[in-house]
């Protein structure tokens, strides 16, 4: 081995072994276990996000096909419609080309150039981190198979009455011209304005009622003014009528228990045609609809002409002046609204009403809600069904249209009465409904919603509508591992569409990860300045490179200006390269049940030391088995059969954590084994044996023991660190009468119960406190660690002294001590450090090392500061006002704290 770790050097070498070998293929034997990959878009680069989820992903199918199963993790990318297409008109406007200039067929195939580039930028990057996935099945939403999927579904829908195509209120963009999904809004809280305005009566122009809206330039098409039925100041009112101001029209005044008489004056202009709620009201109530608004947001021939062709922000400044002039305004008063914007071009969304495909929802959604409820879908955490319930239970018909040219086609067809054909292609349909030929058809402009193709993404990449093996071997899958951000409107559709289309779940089991976020705990983003690239941090990035990367896409320079100060500030050296592993290591160790995760780069760089760690115990192991090949002793050290058992315990926990998908509790296991009992402890307890030339049936014992081990650690940690694991595991295979070429297809450990010894791992943290305490008394005396000494013990019980008998060559060794005396009672020795292990008392004779006026004076200012500290801790304790209110988690650090120092305390005090 090399002396030095490098994961550079070996990182992408193994990568291609693995998959020019077909390691990532399914093994066509075992049971069957699949993941499908959430097709990330292609419209550019994978984020940390990505990275965090793929890597869980990548565990879970390399632990399974190290078992055995016949391991399919399904990958892929998605067309991403309205996201593509942006990306590559903003392009072309670069050229001052628009996408009417090229037409839509030219227009599609600068698309597809766009999703090579970028599709196999993806793909490079999820082979940098490792992926397992079988590239030999990747599948693109938009290739010929899935467009076939996604076409005889929404035939199979329609002619089942589940797809119609009608007027309804929609989320519009006006600077992308297309209907967006409620995922594609962002509310984001502005602060706005409440105008009040008075409304004419009728029946009496005396009387009025005065109107609070935030949306004044709506007004042109009210069609109703509402009032709660319970509220006594207007109940005169129901029935009578009302001018709309600045119009010729007059509306009734309806009462509605919808109405939040407390908002506002208590009365509402009813806008059903620009409204989500008023739109609701108008069908309870048969009211009509006005649109007043073109697809641009601008006033149409509905409004009345002073209005007509002005933007709607224009027309309400206009509206506003010329209700002043009429004596119409009231007043107008700050209110903070929440705007809806659009996320891809940040305009403010209108409700608009407009022609659109649907799918009624309801049909199937209950039985998606009832797979959740009886368990057959299980969320962990469990938590997240209860957002999934909160989805369901409010159940929207779904529009599925867009007015986009990237993306699935709509496959209806109109003739010239605007009569709507569904059908494969125009031949299928002028065959099926006897269509003469010389009768025009003009197929549907719009494509398919994205979350559409998504929602097929289970069973479509297996195959489906062919009822194929691969789709009867791997659907359903075992799990699906997500964000909690698409739980409606990707997890809740896969769920609908694969028991509507399959008759049976997509996966069993649905992991949600929390969100990552920068070390601060900041959402990510580019605007911010703080997104990490997972690839910065494998192969590092210097400081200048990582300024123009954050603000190259920014054009006001005060902001690029404050991106590039707060880089410089957080990573004045750049990043450096810390390796694929490093980083795995850090996104399984960052997985707990929490809804945000704080990445800090001071936790890979934890990691590598991890990686360094482990990299130089193997070399300690291969450095004492040279020459040699140890053979399986018959008996054991005590020493090895203390490390077997450990390593039994670590091997059930591995297995319990991956089932319960608590990946941070499996780095943590593997973490403490590795670094504190293998290489901290058991590697130091086995040199005085290595050394002992004496009892060579020891020293092959513990060979193989270090070997052994060492071996199946690589396989424990290979789902994590698959790199320096696969490298180091290539040396130790040669000891063993290994079939298999490659860590990735050994078996995965399994619990040997027979090496577990619940006692003798007590024994051993006996030695390991008595081997600590001895240590501490040396650093914190500043006694040279070469400086033999003999140890005094007192008050030892009867099994203290035959474990001291037992253990005394380790006790010597490890400790740096020349001799052990145990003692009833402490004798008079010249200048004695005493310190406290495993109930009795340790006292060093250290005459020649210590002042004792120093060591007193020092040892009275270290209790004063501890008895200060925790006189502060435990008045904090005793107050109950403190105790509830302070979070449970704050209260426990307190008392953990407390006993910390009432422990430093008294071994403090014995020094004395």
């Amino acid at each position: 081995m090399q002396k030095i770790y490098n994961p550079k050097t070996i990182e992408s070498a193994w990568y291609d072994h693995w998959e020019k070998q077909g390691y990532f293929k399914p093994r066509g034997f075992g049971e069957a276990f699949c993941i499908q990959l959430p097709p990330p878009n292609v419209t550019g680069q994978l984020h940390m996000g990505h990275g965090f989820q793929q890597t869980l992903m990548d565990i879970l199918i390399r632990y399974h096909r190290m078992q055995g199963f016949n391991v399919l993790w399904q990958g892929g990318t998605d067309h991403a419609g309205i996201a593509t297409q942006m990306v590559v008109e903003r392009n072309l406007l670069i050229e001052n080309i628009s996408r009417h200039d090229l037409g839509r067929e030219k227009f599609i195939e600068k698309i597809w150039e766009w999703k090579k580039t970028s599709g196999g930028q993806i793909t490079k990057q999820m082979r940098c981190l490792g992926l397992s996935v079988d590239w030999s099945s990747e599948r693109f939403t938009m290739d010929e198979g899935l467009s076939e999927a996604v076409q005889a579904a929404f035939i199979q829908l329609y002619e089942k009455g589940l797809i119609y195509r009608g007027k309804r209120l929609v989320n519009w963009d006006p600077t992308l011209l297309t209907a967006v999904s409620d995922l594609e809004v962002e509310h984001s809280e502005e602060e706005g304005r409440l105008y009040h305005i008075r409304y004419l009566s009728v029946e009496d122009p005396k009387q009025h009622l005065v109107i609070a809206t935030t949306r004044p330039e709506t007004l042109l098409a009210d069609v109703a003014v509402a009032v709660n039925p319970n509220d006594a100041r207007y109940q005169k009112f129901i029935g009578k009528q009302l001018h709309v101001p600045l119009t010729h029209r007059t509306v009734p005044i309806i009462a509605d228990e919808c109405v939040d008489a407390d908002f506002g004056t208590g009365a509402v202009k009813i806008t059903p045609a620009h409204d989500f709620n008023d739109y609701t009201m108008a069908q309870r109530h048969s009211l009509p609809f006005i649109s007043i608004f073109t697809a641009k947001a601008i006033l149409n021939e509905n409004a009345p002409a002073p209005y007509q062709g002005l933007d709607r922000f224009v027309a309400r400044k206009k509206i506003i002046e010329d209700l002043k002039k009429e004596n119409l305004f009231v007043n107008d008063e700050k209110h903070i609204l929440k705007i809806p914007r659009g996320d891809r071009s940040g305009d403010v969304l209108e409700p608009y009403l407009t022609d659109q495909w649907f799918i009624k929802i309801e049909a199937l959604g209950k039985p998606a809600l009832a797979s959740v409820k009886k368990n057959k879908i299980q969320f962990i955490p469990k938590h997240w069904e209860n957002e999934y319930f909160h989805w369901m239970q409010h159940l929207q018909d779904w529009c599925i249209s867009r007015q986009l040219w990237w993306g699935h086609r709509i496959p209806a067809w109109y003739d010239d009465q605007n009569k709507i054909y569904v059908g494969k292609n125009e031949e299928e349909i002028r065959k099926k409904y006897k269509i003469e030929k010389n009768k025009k058809l003009n197929q549907d402009s719009d494509v398919l919603d994205t979350w559409f193709s998504s929602a097929l993404w289970p069973f479509s990449t297996l195959g489906w509508p062919e009822h194929t093996a691969r789709l009867k071997t791997f659907y359903p899958s075992q799990v699906l591992v997500t964000g909690f951000d698409i739980i409606f409107f990707w997890v809740a559709r896969m769920i609908m569409f694969g028991l509507k289309f399959i008759n049976t779940i997509p996966f069993h089991h649905v992991y949600i990860t929390g969100l990552i976020r920068d070390a601060e705990g900041q959402k990510m983003s580019k605007t911010k300045g703080n997104v990490l690239d997972p690839l910065d941090i494998v192969y590092g990035i210097t400081l200048s490179e990582l300024i123009k990367k954050r603000t190259q896409h920014l054009m006001q320079p005060a902001m690029a200006k404050h991106i590039e100060e707060t880089t410089r500030h957080h990573y004045p050296k750049g990043i450096p390269a810390f390796g694929t592993d490093a980083l795995r290591f850090t996104f399984c160790a960052l997985a707990s049940t929490a809804r945000d995760i704080n990445f800090d780069l001071a936790r890979v760089e934890g990691y590598r030391h991890f990686c360094n760690k482990l990299w130089n115990a193997a070399r300690f192991v291969f450095l004492n088995i040279e020459n040699t090949k140890p053979l399986a002793p018959k008996e054991y050290h005590f020493i090895d059969r203390y490390i077997l058992s450990q390593l039994q315990s670590t091997i059930k926990s591995c297995h319990q954590h991956l089932k319960n998908y608590r990946f941070d509790l499996l780095a943590n296991t593997l973490y403490d084994f590795v670094w504190n009992e293998y290489c901290d402890w058991y590697l130091e307890l086995s040199k005085p044996i290595l050394n002992d030339n004496t009892n060579p049936q020891a020293q092959n014992a513990t060979r193989y023991t270090l070997l052994y081990v060492l071996d199946t650690i690589l396989r424990l940690l290979h789902p994590i660190i698959p790199f320096i694991t696969e490298e180091i595991w290539q040396k130790t295979k040669n000891y063993f009468s290994y079939t298999t070429e490659s860590i990735m297809v050994s078996a995965y450990p399994t619990v040997n119960d027979e090496e577990s010894d619940e006692s003798l791992v007590a024994d051993i943290q006996w030695l390991k406190t008595l081997i600590v305490a001895l240590r501490t008394l040396r650093s914190q005396n500043n006694i040279p660690p070469g400086k033999p000494l003999t140890a005094y013990l007192v008050d030892c019980k009867k099994e203290d002294i035959e474990k001291c008998q037992q253990f005394e060559f380790f006790i010597l060794t490890l400790a740096r001590l020349q001799k052990i005396v145990i003692q009833k009672t402490e004798e008079v020795l010249p200048s004695c450090v005493r310190g406290l292990a495993n109930g009795f008392k340790i006292l060093l004779p250290v005459s020649d090392f210590l002042n004792k006026e120093q060591e007193l004076q020092r040892l009275t200012k270290e209790i004063e500061k501890i008895e200060k500290e925790l006189k502060e801790r435990q008045v904090k304790l005793d107050n109950p006002t403190y105790l509830a209110k302070a979070p449970r988690e704050i209260v426990e650090k307190e008392k953990a704290r407390v006993k910390t120092l009432e422990d430093n305390l008294l071994k403090l005090k014995t020094q004395g």
